[in-house]
């Protein structure tokens, strides 16, 4: 699915394969998930036997899931958003700088997830899962990983209003 927003705001082949390759990640991820939990409600049910690894692996797939989704969203425009204040400002160059401050406060929090992300993914290299034994760094690694990921959708937002040619949604980009 191609990102909302106006014809006139198009998104560059990088970015576009960037999302591309986000959303097929997000759903082989979830669909693997939903293969893996499907598997293992079957052989309990069936077979009396839990696969305790295929639980394990779904939690770790689903938290990836959820991380990438934040990206996916992102490049979609498509996170929850309180708008009428931002809607007060009319469609023009007013309407653009508080989006681009928007975006930048955004833009500075992803920054320190990533920062945070990185301290807690490099702290835990030495912890392994319970079942399937991989470093729980590589679980953590979702928190840094979407995040830079994300930040990359939002800071090409950012740009866009600064150059005053990203979509405001409900306005005539024309404006």
């Amino acid at each position: 699915m191609a990102p909302s927003g106006s014809d006139t705001h198009a998104e560059p082949a990088a970015l576009r394969w960037l999302g591309t390759s986000i959303d097929g990640a997000i759903i082989g991820l979830g669909g693997a998930v939903v293969a893996l939990v499907f598997v293992n409600v079957l052989s309990r049910g069936v077979l009396n036997i839990d696969v305790a690894w295929t639980t394990e692996l779904a939690e770790f797939m689903m938290l990836w899931v959820t991380l990438l989704g934040t990206a996916a969203a992102a490049r979609r425009r498509a996170h929850m958003r309180i708008s009428e204040l931002v809607m007060l400002a009319g469609s023009g160059a007013r309407r653009h700088a508080i989006e681009a401050g928007i975006n930048a406060v955004v833009a500075l929090m992803l920054v320190l997830l990533i920062w945070y992300g990185m301290i807690i993914v490099n702290a835990n290299w030495g912890n392994k899962m319970t079942v399937l034994y991989w470093p729980m760094a590589i679980q953590y690694a979702s928190l840094p990983v979407g995040s830079a990921l994300t930040l990359v959708f939002v800071t090409s937002d950012l740009v866009g209003h600064l150059r005053r040619t990203a979509p405001l949604d409900g306005c005539s980009p024309a404006d």
